[in-house]
């Protein structure tokens, strides 16, 4: 029981069930959902170590790449989407907040489980995180207008969940603290997400319970942007040739947006209506993941223990590949 508490496919299953039971409880935990969220940022990029700063140039390319498929390709296609089967504003503010957002902190780990191109995910994650600190409001203001949203809280947002979590997260780097909050890292992310997905789910309980058919273009928009993109990504890279490891990294780069992000800025600048979209691609997101991973499995029939090795010791393996990585955090 007590693994199950950590664990992040059961975590999210229950904080959807809850919401959808005893969803009452969402109205309390509402202003928590940003600090829980500048939390998880801050452990999740705290393994990113501070030399990769140190080599722009190679940045470039896969920072460019990433930022193709995750807001050109993705981003594009949940635009085009949106427009074309909703037409409630809210939820289209809601697909132009997931769109704005940068690649989910977890393509890094899941490459590596998933035996994609780890050192190419991590600098194109990396960069995609840096690029949206330009990307997000002009995005935001770009399509939905300075009108629609406060444009102060917005900045003061990516503050604290973008810049200040990549800031406190050198500083746990460079004082030895990381090393002490790194065996509670995945808890502490899973139990975050869990608060959040649990928030929107409870503030949308009504939706989901009475007025579920309003809601199936959301869930239209989020499939087709996640399952069938990346199988088009998949075939079309095959068609090129694409390495199969820098496949699975486009794949991933090209279908997982930071969707918690994305719910806790909808929730703060809009409403919880507003936020639906963010809520909808995880539990898509994760169902994905999980399938590419039992799909792999019978392809490649994996250690079982294979993930448990990946999540304490790989991360080390792929920072040695990364240019200009040292053994010194900073």
């Amino acid at each position: 029981m007590f693994q199950l508490l950590k664990n992040r496919d059961f975590l999210l299953s229950l904080s959807i069930v809850l919401g959808l039971v005893a969803g009452g409880g969402a109205k309390w935990t509402r202003d928590l959902v940003i600090p829980a969220l500048a939390v998880v940022m801050t452990v999740s990029v705290m393994g990113i170590p501070g030399s990769i700063f140190r080599s722009p140039q190679a940045l470039i390319m896969p920072t460019v790449i990433g930022l193709i498929f995750n807001y050109g390709i993705h981003g594009g296609t949940v635009l085009a989407l949106s427009r074309l089967f909703i037409q409630e504003e809210a939820l289209r503010a809601g697909f132009v907040i997931v769109t704005a957002v940068p690649p989910a902190v977890a393509v890094i780990p899941f490459s590596i489980l998933l035996k994609g191109d780890g050192p190419f995910s991590l600098i194109a994650t990396v960069g995609c995180y840096l690029g949206a600190l330009i990307l997000m409001p002009v995005i935001t203001f770009g399509l939905l207008g300075s009108g629609y949203a406060d444009e102060g809280k917005l900045v003061w947002i990516m503050i604290e969940l973008i810049l200040g979590p990549l800031l406190v997260s050198r500083w746990l780097r460079y004082s030895g603290w990381s090393n002490r909050v790194e065996p509670y890292k995945g808890t502490v992310t899973n139990w975050g997400f869990f608060l959040v997905t649990y928030t929107i789910v409870g503030l949308n309980r009504s939706v989901f319970l009475n007025q579920p058919w309003s809601i199936l273009p959301v869930f239209l928009v989020a499939l087709v942007a996640i399952f069938l993109l990346g199988f088009l990504i998949e075939k079309i890279g095959r068609l090129l040739g694409v390495d199969p490891a820098k496949r699975i990294s486009l794949i991933l780069l090209g279908t997982h947006k930071n969707t918690g992000l994305g719910a806790g800025l909808a929730l703060t600048l809009f409403n919880e209506r507003t936020a639906l979209p963010a809520t909808v691609s995880t539990v898509f997101m994760i169902v994905y993941v999980i399938w590419l991973s039992l799909r792999q499995r019978r392809q490649h029939k994996k250690n079982p223990a294979a993930n448990e090795f990946a999540e304490k010791f790989i991360f080390h393996r792929v920072f040695k590949k990364v240019p200009g990585f040292r053994r010194k955090p900073f």
